[in-house]
């Protein structure tokens, strides 16, 4: 499939109501389960799609259309995303998030971008060379990305639980 600004627009718009239906309600175990020790929770992942929101998605897009690749992007802070949490529950991340969501598809429309501008360079700061459609590929793939990481997170928990129905359980692997 190719990509459709229309189409992206769709995973994009509803990204933050499947992340309150994952997570609104759920109890810290939920919430701050890990695959590792090391890894991202639940909350740390809302985390660091809000810093994205921020500081790459939108920002890149309007780099691409002004300069072109002629200005490399800024590198992104993988884990800038602390701050935004620290102290704020499940809910109010979701709502932030949400907004900033909001936020960036108003951007992205007055922006109006056309497929003939899906062709425009733009530089990465360790890919290389991208187009704007690279870029808006990307931002919607990343969401459904994490849409599963939640998901596999969530279901590992219950790795052992679920006994000899592991073998069907193809989520846990």
């Amino acid at each position: 499939m190719q990509f459709g600004l229309d189409e992206g627009m769709e995973v994009l718009t509803q990204t933050p109501s499947v992340l309150s239906a994952l997570l609104r309600g759920k109890s810290a175990v939920w919430l701050n389960a890990r695959k590792t020790p090391e890894s991202f929770s639940p909350l740390d992942v809302l985390g660091h799609l809000m810093h994205g929101e921020i500081t790459d998605w939108i920002p890149r897009v309007r780099m691409i259309l002004e300069h072109r690749d002629t200005m490399a992007f800024e590198p992104f802070e993988r884990f800038g995303f602390r701050s935004l949490i620290a102290g704020k529950s499940a809910d109010e991340l979701l709502d932030e998030f949400a907004e900033l969501r909001r936020q960036s598809l108003t951007a992205l429309r007055e922006l109006d971008v056309r497929e003939e501008q899906l062709s425009l360079p733009g530089r990465h700061p360790e890919l290389g060379a991208v187009t704007l459609g690279n870029l808006l590929a990307t931002w919607v793939v990343h969401d459904l990305g994490h849409i599963a990481q939640f998901v596999k997170i969530m279901a590992g928990e219950y790795r052992e639980a679920v006994g000899a129905w592991r073998a069907y359980t193809t989520i846990l692997d």
